[in-house]
């Protein structure tokens, strides 16, 4: 009885991890991902059928449904656009591919102020809310009841007192310790609060591996904030593990305030299953700074590669050069290749990224990487004043881009992301002079693998198996 038993399960588990083997080859990413999963369930089904129920990633359907309920905020927002169509002897690169990721135009008229670090960001976003008078839309991936994570809610609540509508959002995984009492707190207070363990998604699905990793902030459709702060004292540079915490947010004006509120409205739509498009301002003003912008929203629910492919846009396009900050450096075979050929075409190609560790396995996995990058005459720059967050990348003098996009296949392919780009020459100063004074407190990285820490030579390869899910 015990051997049938035996038989039954390892035949109904290969039965299963068959099933996955080719569910996988059709639906999986990439081909790597697709070959990655099938060697995997069928070698080790064991271990393969439950890791595949969390981690398998394909598309997700729903949020092409979102987005098409959306359409008529999509249509009026091209229209309005008609009117603020950017000069085209003042766009010194190509827009095309960036338009149609984000599916909207590029737009004159907006504003953009670089927020660098917690204490300027929280200082702004506080102060909108402050001002805020119709209602507030905020986003976060992670949010702590901390000490910032208190005022944070204690800002939205003397809002909701004031008359505001407050709405506000989480990530499953991101904040999946915040307290429930927290989320009550508001509630009871007038704030719509999307409990992330009430809503569709991640926990629906069996798969927490797709993450809404987005950060965004929208006052009255006026003001608008993005960049890689989330909620937490360690943003402000108050853990002692990590010290200072070098990140960057962009505080948003004109326009693009409309389309980043977009993005939020199909989120909101998705997690919480209620339209918002009737109830939030959609007119606006311009901005005086008049730079031409476009927020670009990528994810698992888009039909292409938009992630990669916003990316690969802007490498190829680079004329002079090519500067990339982020925390991770973990790219697809596609963005490897632009970033080799911008190089030997001789791109001034720097990637930035932190010296200390915070995630372990993509920190030692971008050590497979480095070596071939190098090679071809790009420069890796490895931040030392304390843990540097910030996703940000400047190509030549003609766009900046400020967002929550690392340079990782996760942030392109498992996670909901979006970046704030600026077709504009100030603004790409601006971002200059900002990361010239980080290249100032990195050092180049000149040591090859073979010539790292026995821990580095050894474990880089192995974390780099991982790569299609880090």
């Amino acid at each position: 009885m015990w051997t049938l038993l035996v038989s039954a399960f390892v035949f109904a588990l290969y039965t299963t991890a068959v099933f996955f083997s080719v569910r996988a080859a059709q639906t999986a990413r990439t081909p790597q991902g697709a070959v990655g999963w099938v060697v995997f369930l069928i070698s080790a089904p064991m271990f393969g059928v439950p890791l595949y129920l969390f981690l398998g990633h394909h598309r997700f359907r729903g949020y092409r449904i979102a987005r098409k309920e959306s359409q008529r905020v999509v249509q009026g927002i091209k229209t309005f656009a008609d009117y603020s169509t950017p000069d085209a002897g003042k766009l010194l690169i190509n827009p095309k591919p960036f338009e149609a990721l984000a599916h909207m135009p590029v737009s004159r008229g907006n504003g953009a102020e670089l927020l660098v670090d917690g204490q300027a960001t929280f200082d702004a976003i506080f102060e909108a809310i402050d001002a805020a008078k119709t209602y507030v839309l905020i986003q976060f991936y992670i949010v702590r009841a901390d000490a910032l994570g208190q005022k944070l809610k204690d800002k939205l609540i003397e809002a909701a007192k004031r008359g505001v509508s407050v709405r506000f959002m989480m990530d499953a995984v991101g904040s999946y310790a915040l307290p429930k009492d927290y989320i009550e707190e508001m509630r009871e207070a007038g704030i719509a609060v999307s409990d992330p363990h009430e809503q569709r998604g991640p926990k629906f699905r069996f798969q927490l591996n797709y993450r809404n990793h987005r950060k965004t902030v929208v006052i009255d459709g006026e003001t608008g904030f993005i960049g890689g702060h989330n909620i937490g004292v360690e943003y402000l540079g108050q853990d002692p593990h990590f010290g200072h915490w070098r990140d960057t947010h962009v505080r948003l004006t004109g326009h693009i305030v409309r389309q980043l509120q977009l993005i939020f409205i199909e989120d909101w739509h998705w997690a919480h299953e209620e339209d918002l498009i009737d109830q939030l301002d959609w007119a606006g003003s311009e901005a005086d700074q008049d730079i031409n912008a476009l927020l670009v929203a990528t994810g698992p629910g888009d039909e292409t590669e938009t992630g990669s492919m916003m990316f690969f846009a802007a490498i190829t396009e680079a004329r002079n050069r090519i500067w990339i900050a982020s925390p991770y450096f973990v790219p697809d075979i596609d963005i490897m290749t632009a970033l080799k050929h911008a190089a030997l075409r001789g791109v001034d190609v720097r990637i930035l990224v932190p010296d200390v560790i915070d995630h372990r396995l993509p920190w030692l996995a971008a050590f497979a990487y480095f070596d071939e990058v190098r090679a071809c005459g790009a420069q890796v720059l490895r931040y030392t004043d304390g843990f540097m967050h910030q996703k940000v990348f400047v190509v030549d003098d003609s766009l900046a881009a400020v967002g929550t996009t690392n340079l990782d296949n996760r942030s392109f392919r498992l996670n909901f992301e979006a970046m704030a780009l600026f077709f504009d020459p100030q603004t790409t100063a601006a971002v200059d002079a900002m990361l010239q004074k980080d290249f100032a407190k990195s050092y180049e990285l000149t040591r090859y693998l073979e010539q790292q820490p026995v821990h580095i030579r050894l474990g880089a390869p192995l974390a780099r198996l991982f790569s299609p899910i880090l």
